[in-house]
């Protein structure tokens, strides 16, 4: 494998915060989905669907089964594959992944097979849980494996294994993965965050069948170690957890919540923190974000799910999208589709380039350079987003808390509708 196959941390982190940190006792949910910097995002709204029997389903490299039904999902994807960075379905499921590089990491990973976006995806299309949803990766997991190049760059032999987040309105999960091995913690309090590296210890909730017994036969775990870990098992170094963005996450995320008033302003401070490179610039960098604001079971409040779609949450607006009747991205965040003719469907694979940008990327660019000159006019258009967006999350809060029938239809149209509006800034640069 080439340079970038090294099993060091690069990108991504997501959040959660549960009761009693949060206010109103709802969860949020929250997540950097650091990738190449060449590399575009677009969010994206799938409805529901149904198949007949027998359907199949084409994935980012093989073709597998498609489910009955599929649920409305909204999805923060890299515009080239079919997996999913991080999302959201109409059931108020959320999850997040990150790449993780453990003992199991080899030359076989490059074998195409599914990808862990791909896994993220599908579990939020077929999971109403996120309990569920962890059944259905897993399920997916054991039958056809993760690998493949995790980019779309020529000659590309980037890969790694997967970790999750995964949060509902009653709880959160966090499953991690070595190969074909897994296991799962269930939160239901506080706040949790994963980053580049195994995090589950002794607290194992659900794991893979003869999980402990399968380690002991590779040599991997013996009595003699103490309590089975699962991070210092599969990990090549477990003490990583001690420095770096996943102890600065951990640290943000107390610090935020601990007045018990942790909201979606919050979660996009610690999404926008730069000093922790959990806002990540450079030839890896935060291309978009996504914070969730999931109330409590049984609730006529509806989830709200916020995304930027551009790079660099601290110089982009993150738009609300919620699920209701007619709901919809529009086509600002939707990038060009070149069908068959795609270098990730031709093999073999990624011979050449082609450009990805949507709308609103291409525009953001104008706010990127006026900001990296330091001129005034990008401060000055930086600022009307930013007050934009506060008084975005003060409407959204009062239109969702007194949501009705009448209410859906405003909101039906709110991610484009503020698409149309940051553009339209980017525009005037």
């Amino acid at each position: 494998m080439n340079e970038d196959t090294s099993p060091s941390p690069k990108s991504c982190d997501t959040f959660v915060a549960l009761p009693p940190a949060t206010e109103n006792g709802c969860i949020v949910f929250g997540k950097n989905s650091d990738r190449l910097t060449t590399e575009v995002q677009e969010i994206v709204f799938v409805p529901a669907k149904d198949f007949s029997d027998g359907t199949k389903l084409m994935c980012t490299y093989i073709e597998i089964p498609q489910a009955i039904h599929t649920h409305s999902v909204v999805l923060s994807k890299p515009a080239w594959m079919f997996g999913a960075e991080m999302g959201a379905n109409e059931f108020g499921v959320c999850i997040g992944n990150e790449a993780v590089w453990d003992k199991l990491n080899g030359p076989e990973d490059l074998e195409e097979r599914l990808l862990g976006m791909d896994l993220l995806r599908m579990g939020l299309e077929r999971g109403k849980t996120a309990a569920e949803a962890l059944h259905v990766i897993t399920g997916l997991l054991a039958e056809y494996g993760q690998g493949g190049p995790c980019t779309d760059q020529p000659g590309s032999q980037f890969t790694y294994h997967n970790s999750f987040l995964l949060a509902d309105t009653s709880e959160a999960w966090v499953l991690e993965t070595a190969g074909k091995y897994w296991a799962a913690e269930r939160i239901t309090e506080g706040v949790r965050n994963i980053s580049n590296e195994l995090s589950i210890q002794t607290k194992i909730d659900l794991m893979y069948p003869n999980l402990v017994e399968e380690a002991k036969a590779a040599s991997l775990y013996s009595d003699s170690d103490g309590p089975f870990n699962f991070s210092k098992v599969f990990s090549e170094s477990p003490l990583a957890m001690q420095g770096g963005r996943f102890v600065s996450g951990r640290r943000l995320l107390n610090d935020y919540s601990s007045e018990g008033k942790f909201g979606p302003s919050e979660m996009m401070k610690v999404l926008r923190d730069k000093d922790s490179g959990i806002c990540m610039l450079g030839p890896h960098t935060t291309v978009s974000s996504q914070v969730s604001v999931l109330p409590p079971a049984g609730s006529s409040t509806p989830c709200c799910h916020w995304f930027t779609g551009t790079p660099d949450p601290s110089i982009s607006l993150f738009k609300p999208f919620v699920f209701t009747p007619g709901a919809d991205c529009g086509k600002l965040t939707c990038s060009p589709v070149y069908g068959e003719d795609d270098p990730c469907r031709t093999k073999p694979r990624f011979q050449k380039t082609v450009d990805r940008k949507h709308e609103l990327y291409a525009a953001h660019k104008k706010l990127e350079a006026l900001i990296n000159r330091d001129s005034q006019k990008g401060h000055m258009i930086l600022q009307n987003l930013q007050e934009l967006e506060s008084k975005c999350i003060e409407d959204m809060a009062e239109i969702l808390k007194n949501y009705d029938e009448s209410t859906a239809m405003k909101v039906a149209q709110i991610f484009s509708h503020m698409s149309s509006l940051e553009k339209n800034f980017y525009d005037s640069a």
